[in-house]
């Protein structure tokens, strides 16, 4: 008997099992076919979640998993043992890399050389490995499958800092900075705001202490936005209050002011305040008067490319129907589906432009724009575009006679997010 058929013999589906264990329902998957074995610390909760002791599970573990794949009968590439934890996380992020398509200009050798660095605790390979895993998480559509490798340079990256080594710890503690905001946003994306908060303040504090106040503004920023995701929008606002403030102090050649000011414009829209909001985007534009090479492709992505949409979005905010239609539109014809991140932009395109027709009581125009929005967020999988949908369905009560708008709303009700 394999693990997968241990699993069915219990009634549990690969979800059930992973919620159990607080893993992604993808690393149930890997350790069912072989390609990766769960690490030691995850073994009593596994063997108790199966019933059996830990010395059957890993008899159970020793055997091949190819009778468990299906159909498709693939040997696993690789079925690390119990004393090979750094070289399964080595293996399993070159593997996600590589499928990700992050890699296509990093020769594998070298990738290979980037990951042992890491597990040497080289602060440079620190840095492009979180470079690259925000590639990654960018390609990803479903931004949940980053989630164990994250995890795995978070712990990495700690006992990195624990040892303490001289010159080191400042290049260290801003590379924790920058993974930790990633971490948030995984945990954002999958709807688990707690943690993402609890990721974005510590991304802020450990910034303060390294003195990285580019880092510590977009920390502030993102956790400015679990607020919003809450409605609070006053609460936002002070947190932005306080981005701006630490940007300042930052490098003028980046983005980062830029960027508090566009979120500041969605705090001062869903505040109702027209004059700060359109305020705030102005300064947000002054983003197309840096050099092209302000950005970092990581924790700092913000380019001014997606400020139309966010115009149209906080036009929609303020109830200025025309100016957010006019605006959504063209932003629509720029958002293509190039990569997993433009499945979110265009989704949020879509559905602002469905909540548009909701409000003029247009079921023709909910319908339209919100079941293509529907598609991507069962393509994606993301809880992005599954929230997004959902505070269309606040906007549905006027139309609730429309067989195909109820029948959406059911469809976006059973939405499925991480």
């Amino acid at each position: 008997m394999g693990l997968a058929e241990r699993r069915r013999t219990l009634g549990y589906s690969q979800e059930k099992l992973a919620e159990l264990l607080g893993v992604d329902r993808t690393t149930v998957g890997r350790w069912e076919s072989g390609r990766i074995a769960p690490q030691p610390y995850q073994r009593p909760g596994l063997a108790d979640a199966l019933g059996i002791s830990l010395q059957d599970l890993e008899a159970l573990l020793s055997l091949p998993q190819a009778a468990d794949q299906g159909a498709a009968g693939q040997k696993a590439s690789y079925h690390p043992s119990v004393g090979d934890a750094d070289e399964m996380i080595r293996r399993e992020f070159l593997r996600i890399l590589t499928l990700s398509g992050a890699l296509t200009a990093l020769p594998f050798d070298e990738a290979e050389a980037l990951a042992d660095g890491v597990h040497k605790g080289n602060p440079a390979d620190f840095a492009r490995m979180n470079s690259h895993l925000w590639q990654v998480y960018q390609l990803a559509r479903s931004k949940g499958s980053v989630q164990p490798v994250v995890r795995d340079q978070l712990d990495t990256l700690n006992e990195a800092l624990a040892e303490g080594r001289r010159g080191t710890s400042l290049p260290l503690l801003n590379a924790a900075a920058d993974l930790f905001q990633l971490a948030g946003e995984v945990a954002f994306d999958a709807n688990r705001y707690t943690d993402a908060a609890a990721s974005y303040a510590l991304a802020a504090s450990v910034s303060k202490e390294a003195g990285a106040h580019d880092l510590w503004a977009c920390a502030l920023v993102r956790h400015a936005y679990v607020e919003m995701a809450e409605r609070r929008y006053r609460q936002a606002a002070e947190i932005l209050g306080a981005a701006e403030r630490v940007a300042v102090l930052g490098d003028g050649t980046l983005p980062t002011r830029h960027w508090v000011a566009s979120v500041q414009a969605e705090a001062h829209a869903g505040l109702g305040d027209l004059t700060r909001c359109e305020q705030a985007l102005a300064r947000a534009e002054e983003v197309q008067h840096l050099t092209d090479n302000s950005t970092n492709g990581g924790w700092l992505r913000f380019d001014g490319t997606r400020l139309a949409e966010e115009r149209g979005a906080r036009y929609v905010q303020l109830g200025r129907l025309d100016l957010a239609e006019e605006t959504l539109e063209r932003a629509l014809d720029q958002t293509v589906l190039a990569s997993g991140h433009s499945y979110r932009r265009r989704a949020a395109v879509l559905v602002d432009l469905a909540v548009i027709g909701a409000k003029r009581r247009d079921p023709d125009q909910v319908v339209a724009y919100a079941r293509e929005a529907l598609d991507l967020a069962h393509a994606s999988s993301s809880g992005y575009v599954a929230r997004r949908l959902r505070t269309l369905c606040d906007e549905l009560g006027a139309l609730s006679r429309d067989r195909r708008v109820v029948g959406l709303g059911a469809e976006i009700a059973m939405l499925r997010t991480p």
